[in-house]
């Protein structure tokens, strides 16, 4: 997936998922794109990409 981001001097560039992940963890972007709902999400504010957390439940996907 492709992903439309903004860096902090206000450039705008095409990223894929993994370099995404890369500049939001080195504070690289100001700005992305959520292609789900068409809203830029900004860094420093809004609810970004998470590693998730722990789960102790029982497993609910099937392998396959």
């Amino acid at each position: 997936m492709i992903i439309r981001v903004m860096y902090p001097d206000y450039r705008y560039d095409y990223v894929d998922a993994q370099a995404l992940d890369r500049l939001i963890a080195a504070g690289g972007i100001t700005k992305f794109l959520r292609p789900s709902q068409q809203e830029w999400v900004y860094v420093d504010r809004g609810p970004i990409r998470g590693a998730g957390g722990r789960y102790s439940g029982p497993e609910r996907r099937q392998a396959g």
